[in-house]
């Protein structure tokens, strides 16, 4: 179901391809300091790999939840600005991005390997202009360690 990740790391992620220019921790390419997650479609599942950071220590050796939660959110988000660039919903004036994320809910199911690279998924589930459903999953040793279910609705700036 997933790209392998060397030929993953020779093509232009999702990310890169639709907001080069964006500073999210997480997944804004332009953020030097950040997770800066690299995401492909794969046969039709918005995939990645994450390597976590000796930083994101949780205090007992394993990754902590708040990147944990990071991780899962911006890795939907992939999928999310995907689906707006194919039926193209472009950000509204003075926006940068389409849509933003309204509400997380995130499962803790096993606890996450802090040393090994993980898999991440995501996955449309309800689609509409003013509002997208994502579930994405954290994936190490064939188990899902951690799901995150997103909305995200259509960001109009108020002034």
């Amino acid at each position: 179901m997933t790209a392998d990740p060397q030929s993953r790391a020779s093509g232009t992620s999702i990310q890169e391809t639709y907001y080069p220019a964006l500073n999210c921790f997480g997944c804004g390419p332009a953020n030097a300091r950040g997770l800066r997650l690299r995401s492909f479609e794969v046969d039709g599942v918005v995939s990645a790999t994450f390597t976590p950071w000796p930083e994101h220590d949780n205090g007992a050796g394993f990754l902590n939840g708040g990147i944990v939660s990071t991780v899962l959110d911006c890795h939907g988000a992939a999928a999310v600005m995907l689906e707006a660039h194919r039926r193209g919903w472009k950000p509204a004036p003075g926006a940068d991005l389409a849509f933003v994320t309204a509400g997380l809910d995130v499962r803790f199911l096993r606890p996450t390997p802090l040393r090994e690279p993980v898999e991440l998924t995501a996955e449309l589930t309800s689609v509409a202009e003013s509002e997208m459903t994502v579930v994405s999953h954290i994936h190490w040793g064939g188990k899902t360690r951690a799901t995150g279910t997103a909305v995200w609705k259509r960001w109009r700036p108020r002034t």
